[in-house]
Formats: structure tokens, C-alpha cells, sequence
């Protein structure tokens, strides 16, 4: 019996107060997800989440789902995780490399927001970007001053988004 109890993995994280936090995210957004949102833990890491936001209705994202990465470190959520989307965007605030520039990931950032929260504030982001602290200089452009090429343009990335791995 006494050799079993020394079987145990040695990996078994200690449950930090980030990782309690996380659990309760979790459970959170598979009790009451919120509309066009989905995200979980990748594989036995509670620290790196896998999420999908499906583009809002009636919107030219609509039919869109692009897949995101949340990288939390130990001191969330006292500081926000780094997000990014793995899915090929078109967006004045959203950089090349995927990262977003929103308040609330940044600056504005509050203990308060939960993981729903975040992705929630990244869907409405997509409809309703800010053209003035572009993270993409050319979807802002576009944006401003033709909106029909921009909303042609946002539908590719939908349609990508569909095919992409």
C-alpha cells in the first residue's frame, strides 16, 4: 500500500490561486457559455486555453470561426493573458502576428474579466473597431474610407476561416 501512495506523479501541479481562478472560468463558460463563444484549456494545461469566436449575425463576420490562443501566467487575473488569433484576420486591430490591440487586454486591463469576458469583448471588437489605434494600418484604411472593400475583404478571411486547419 505505502509503495502506491509514492506512485503518484510528481507533475500534479499545486493548485495556485491563477489556477483556481482558471477552474472557475472554465466551469463558468461551460455552465452559461456566452453566444457565439466556446474556449477550454488545451490538454492537461489550464494555463493555455484554445477558443473559438464564430462572427456575430448580420455582420460582415457573420459565419466566421476564427480560433484564438490565451496564454495565462501565474499572476491572472491580477494581469490579463496574452491573446492572440490563430486564424488569418483582416481587421484595423489586429496585428499581423494574430495579437490584439484592445483596451482591456492592455491598459485597461481588470481583475474582474474572466476568460468570457475577454472573448465577449473580442467579438465585439470585430464589429466595432477602433480605427484610430490601428494595429493594422491597411484594414483601417480600408475601413475608413471604403467599406464595401472592406466588408469584401472581411468575407475571405470568413471564408477561410472555414477551411483553415
Amino acid at each position: 500500500m505505502h509503495a502506491l501512495a509514492n506512485s503518484y506523479p510528481k507533475a500534479v501541479r499545486m493548485s495556485t490561486p491563477a489556477r483556481k481562478r482558471l477552474m472557475r472560468d472554465f466551469k463558468r463558460i461551460q455552465h452559461d457559455p456566452p453566444a457565439g463563444i466556446s474556449g477550454a484549456p488545451q490538454d492537461n494545461n489550464i494555463m493555455l486555453w484554445n477558443a473559438v469566436i464564430f462572427g456575430p449575425d448580420d455582420t460582415p463576420w457573420d459565419g466566421g470561426t476564427f480560433k484564438l490562443t490565451l496564454q495565462f501566467m501565474e499572476d491572472y487575473p491580477n494581469k490579463p493573458p496574452t491573446v492572440r488569433f490563430v486564424s488569418r484576420m483582416f481587421h484595423p486591430n489586429i496585428y499581423a502576428d494574430g495579437s490584439i490591440c484592445l483596451d482591456i487586454l492592455q491598459n485597461q486591463w481588470s481583475p474582474i474579466y474572466d476568460v468570457a469576458a475577454i472573448l465577449t469583448s473580442i467579438q465585439s471588437l470585430l464589429c466595432d473597431p477602433n480605427p484610430n489605434s490601428p494595429a493594422n494600418s491597411e484594414a483601417a484604411r480600408v475601413f475608413s474610407e471604403n467599406k464595401r472593400d472592406y466588408n469584401r475583404r472581411v468575407r475571405e478571411v470568413v471564408e477561410q476561416s472555414w477551411t483553415a486547419d
